[in-house]
């Protein structure tokens, strides 16, 4: 079991790497290196030698291989990012870069997404050395850098460029899983990703004749971007249950003892109640409009209007996405992927999602296991390029005032420290066992 140090530890390397502002702002502004050494250097102190790696100099992976005892056993990957999404200081309660440590709750930006993780995978490690403690099956380490735009510096590049440094890993655990999900009637719900929808990120441009802004003009740019977007923003998309959607509603019906009539989903999920947060967003393709770009002048018609749209699908539906985008943008506007990348599913029946549920189990026995779809992604989406199948499993135990998924990106993002002490005992418990 993972020694006082690792629970010390944790709560220290949360902190630390909080202090250390890996702020990714998008368009190649970002610098992890700071953050990757940190982490190098304690993965050096237990003995490891971790390799750094950089496409773009400053964007720094970190990569180190942990030998198993049975050297016939496919390895693990367990993997964090280092980047964080940018905050406002003055939103915020405590300077999101503070790495405040207060009423036992640590602060700042990366608390939940995802430096809570990295400092849980570099207690773990730590411990085990001063243990003497091997897993059975390699376990590869990696930090990487982007995550939080298009992953070409970070887990992108080392698939690409550095697919030997994954040989033999067929599985990976990473970041939006076994947290606790509180439904508000006192059940306790441990959600573990086995799948992502697919990030399909669009630019749609429109394209029609310039002119006076007092001029009849049946070819205006705006207007024919302005339909095509209210088009897209209004679109009821059609159910498509994924193997793990089902299973995630079969196993939630069962518990709230309902009814799991797939021929109504929609029914279904309002007899969940709070809980179906875990599935609403993953039973249909969506496609959000989230930025406008277009004019230069209130008395000029432009030539061209520019929108994006954030979308997603599901495994399975990515030829349903594009076609309903060729349809839904019409003849006037034209769309293409500013970032496209594949949906991903996991078995349910795997001994390893069977090991990430024992282990939660043990530390929260009062707590309900259930398998879950990401609405979004993670790096496990670059690495399946290498075969390697991924969950999300990033444990945490939460109170229930905390909600966890509001923090991702949000204002006063934090953890509290029992939190991450059950996060390195759950994570110590599964990757000993793995």
């Amino acid at each position: 079991m993972a020694d006082q140090q690792a629970l010390d530890e944790v709560v220290e390397f949360t902190s630390g790497l909080i202090r250390i502002d890996t702020t990714n702002r998008g368009g190649g502004d970002c610098r992890e290196r700071p953050a990757a050494e940190y982490a190098a250097e304690r993965l050096a102190g237990a003995g490891l030698e971790p390799l750094m790696l950089e496409r773009t100099p400053g964007r720094t992976n970190v990569v180190a291989r942990i030998a198993g005892t049975d050297p016939s056993a496919d390895a693990l990957l367990v993997h964090g990012h280092l980047d964080v999404v940018p905050a406002e200081a003055a939103d915020w309660s405590v300077h999101p870069f503070s790495g405040e440590i207060r009423d036992g709750v640590v602060w700042g930006r990366g608390a939940v997404d995802m430096k809570n993780m990295d400092a849980m995978i570099l207690a773990v490690v730590r411990s085990w050395a001063r243990q003497g403690v091997r897993p059975r099956r390699d376990v590869v380490v990696a930090f990487t850098a982007d995550e939080e735009a298009s992953a070409e510096d970070g887990s992108g590049f080392l698939a690409d460029e550095h697919p030997e440094l994954f040989e033999g890993c067929t599985e990976g655990v990473s970041e939006s899983g076994a947290f606790t999900f509180h439904d508000g009637s006192g059940r306790q719900l441990y959600p573990i990703a086995a799948g992502e929808r697919g990030t399909g990120w669009l630019k749609l441009t429109a394209r029609g004749r310039a002119g006076h802004g007092s001029k009849v003009n049946k070819e205006n740019a705006v207007t024919r971007l302005a339909a095509a977007i209210t088009r897209i923003g209004e679109h009821e998309w059609p159910l498509r249950l994924t193997p793990t959607v089902r299973a995630a509603l079969g196993e939630l019906a069962a518990l709230y003892g309902v009814d799991a009539d797939f021929r109504d989903v929609d029914r279904l999920l309002e007899k969940l109640g709070p809980a179906a947060k875990l599935v609403e967003a993953t039973v249909r393709n969506s496609a959000n409009p989230t930025m406008l770009d277009a004019g230069y002048k209130v008395n000029v018609i432009p030539g061209e209007a520019v929108a994006y749209v954030d979308g997603r699908y599901l495994p399975g539906g990515e030829e349903e996405f594009r076609t309903t985008l060729d349809r839904l943008t019409g003849p006037d506007v034209d769309w293409e992927f500013a970032h496209h990348e594949v949906a991903l599913q996991a078995p349910l029946d795997s001994p390893t999602y069977t090991k990430m549920r024992a282990a939660v189990e043990e530390f929260a026995p009062e707590g309900h296991v259930v398998p879950y779809c990401m609405s979004g992604g993670t790096d496990a989406k670059q690495f399946s390029r290498l075969g390697i199948t991924g969950y999300g499993f990033a444990p945490l135990k939460l109170p229930e005032d905390l909600d966890y998924q509001a923090l991702f990106h949000g204002v006063d993002e934090r953890v509290p420290v029992e939190a991450l002490h059950f996060g390195v005992r759950v994570l110590d418990r599964f990757l000993r066992t793995a």
